[in-house]
């Protein structure tokens, strides 16, 4: 009995690190993704795309190895908690990856037009904060932290305000006939791509403090504080911000 209870904890540990590594994939193919849509980079748009299915098989391996675990060890209690959590982390890894593929759709759609350095900047600061959620909520799964995973909600908030600066800046830019209406469109689809990973780091999180305490989030959340960001705190979007190397790490 003692070497099966061995073997389950292990398959279980085993599960929980094949999603950790999952979700620094996500962390390290974001830059990747923003580079592309920077840089108008076809073949490496080509690349992110293609290994989309690589990574969904391994997403659908991992479900099913807690599909087993849950139909052979019958766990109770935190165990179980820790295998329903993992399911649903899976899907939230997986849409995440899911977003970084859409990213580099839309530079395809929008290659070869020039933005300008203010849009430039703003995209570099929405990549570089999802980054930093997505390398929180992993460190947060790693360490069983229920501060750190309780923290990834107003560090959301600011990615937030990101995307709304974002929207406001196309409009501009826009405006003055820098972009034409299509590429507008394809920009505003994208600022919600780097606004919906962040959500999903924040959804990960929720998910530890569930295992950790049993927590469920009221998902009727008083508004947060709204969040004004200025010029200063974006970046000017000059070449030295496109080339920064962002945030965050596998």
């Amino acid at each position: 009995m003692e070497e099966l209870r061995k073997a389950y904890h292990g398959e279980l540990e085993q599960a929980r690190s094949e999603l950790a590594r999952l979700a620094a994939l996500v962390v390290e193919l974001l830059p990747r993704a923003t580079s592309v849509l920077l840089d108008g980079d076809l073949e490496g748009a080509e690349y992110i795309i293609k290994g989309d299915a690589a990574f969904d098989q391994r997403c659908v391996d991992l479900e099913e190895q807690c599909l087993r675990i849950l139909a052979l060890q019958a766990p109770v209690a935190t165990e179980l908690r820790q295998v329903v959590a993992l399911m649903k982390m899976i899907a939230e890894v997986e849409r995440s990856a899911d977003l970084i593929c859409n990213i580099c759709k839309a530079a395809r759609r929008i290659y070869g037009h020039e933005l300008d350095p203010k849009l430039r900047g703003i995209i570099n600061r929405m990549s570089e904060q999802a980054q930093q959620l997505y390398t929180a909520t992993i460190e947060a799964f790693v360490e069983n932290d229920d501060a750190m995973a309780a923290a990834l909600d107003d560090m959301d908030a600011y990615l937030d305000a990101l995307q709304k600066q974002f929207i406001q800046a196309i409009f501009e830019s826009q405006a003055a006939g820098r972009i034409d209406l299509q590429v507008a469109v394809q920009l505003a689809v994208v600022a919600r791509f780097y606004e919906r990973i962040g959500d999903h780091a924040v959804n990960i999180a929720e998910r530890v403090r569930f295992v950790i305490t049993g927590w469920v989030p009221d998902h009727k959340k008083a508004p947060r504080p709204k969040i004004e960001l200025d010029d200063s705190e974006l970046g000017n979007g000059t070449a030295a911000d496109d080339t920064a190397p962002a945030s965050g790490g596998s």
